[in-house]
């Protein structure tokens, strides 16, 4: 059984459904589906050669909307990145964006009967998105860019498959969870699950943990953010005196920062899926990148490989990105590493408008050019 989330989508948004019963997607759970229903928004034009497509891979909690389509339009997530004359120039890219297997925004979640949170991988997510790329009639994309999970869709879609891009760009991410990482998730998960509205998963389509789910935000929103990011912000400030964001039964506490926390709870609850955080963090922990083989040995011309880090990023901090640069070295494939030290933003510094970041990203495009693309380098999807 496959369930489409009903999670609102944009006005911008297109919908294709994928695969077939005679050519399923099968799951690296051994699941099988005969068919995935994927939400997607486009940016720019696709030119005569087809060769100037860009994939955007979004962070856990992200959806298809990278972007503004217009002044008018609703803000996007990556508003600072893509768009006309931004480092993502839509005036000469065609960007895409698509929401994950197993989201909530408009993309089939892949739950098997008789389990209402399944078993879906980063590489899943990723067969997904090379089905849709060649869907759309492309060949070959010019890069595969991302940040956090987004990254790690990144780093997968180059080490699986390396000739689909002339580029990787894979900023604050990891080839494989940390302990604490797996920590601070295991933490949200439990909090959903002890909900007594999560109903073993089984909850009404309206309604659910949103306690639970809202607790698990504010877990993984503090990884986003640094020590000092937060003590700039808020110190020990106590919030007005009757000020309250949300009638929250989570924090009601006297200082800003609680305050601040049921905010970000309260914004989530309203746009997410308890079972999708399930299934999504639980791809995340999976996810170890370097642990299989691959094909980069078999790839004649080697894709370029960027990597940006932040020093104040508590979540995914440089050392996870020397870790990637160590791995593909080994295998041959030389990855630039970038260190950002001018934002104390932390995790969250990715989709910040920080001046060397959005320059990195913009050199790095540039450098790839009207690079060669053999016949034999064609996107194949499976």
């Amino acid at each position: 059984m496959t369930i489409d989330c009903p999670a609102p989508v944009g006005q911008y948004v297109s919908h294709r459904r994928l695969f077939s019963a005679d050519r399923p997607l099968r799951l690296t759970s051994g699941v099988i589906l005969p068919q995935v229903r994927v939400a997607y928004e486009t940016y720019g034009e696709l030119n005569a050669a087809r060769d100037n497509a860009v994939f955007v891979c979004h962070a856990l909690t992200g959806d298809s909307h990278v972007a503004r389509h217009h002044p008018g339009d609703s803000p996007g997530w990556w508003d600072v990145m893509v768009g006309p004359g931004r480092p993502v120039d839509t005036d000469g890219l065609f960007v895409i964006c698509a929401n994950v297997l197993g989201g909530c925004a408009g993309t089939t979640a892949a739950w098997p009967s008789g389990t209402p949170h399944a078993s879906v991988d980063i590489a899943d997510m990723v067969a997904v998105h090379r089905e849709l790329v060649a869907a759309l009639g492309i060949r070959r994309l010019r890069a595969v860019i991302g940040g956090s999970v987004g990254g790690m869709q990144a780093l997968e879609w180059l080490l699986r498959h390396p000739a689909d891009a002339d580029g990787y760009f894979i900023a604050a991410a990891t080839g494989r969870q940390s302990a604490d990482n797996l920590a601070w998730n295991a933490i949200a998960r439990a909090a959903i699950r002890s909900d007594p509205e999560f109903l073993d998963g089984r909850y009404p389509r309206r309604g659910g943990p949103r306690d639970g789910l809202g607790i698990a935000r504010m877990i993984a929103h503090l990884t986003y953010l640094s020590e000092a990011s937060l003590q700039r912000k808020f110190g020990r400030d106590g919030r007005r005196p009757g000020t309250r964001f949300h009638p929250s039964t989570v924090v009601q506490g006297d200082f800003a920062v609680e305050s601040y926390l049921e905010h970000q709870a309260d914004k989530f609850v309203r746009r997410f899926d308890a079972n999708s955080y399930l299934t999504l963090t639980g791809a995340m922990d999976r996810f170890d990148a370097f642990s299989v083989p691959d094909a980069l040995g078999t790839v004649d011309v080697r894709p370029k490989v960027r990597l940006y880090s932040f020093t104040h990023d508590r979540l995914y901090g440089p050392d996870h990105s020397r870790r990637i640069q160590a791995e593909l070295a080994a295998r041959g494939v030389p990855a630039r590493h970038d260190q950002d030290e001018t934002s104390d933003a932390g995790h969250d510094a990715f989709l910040l408008d920080v001046p060397p970041f959005l320059d990195a990203m913009a050199d790095f495009l540039r450098g790839l050019g009207a690079a060669p693309h053999p016949s034999s380098r064609t996107l194949t999807p499976r």
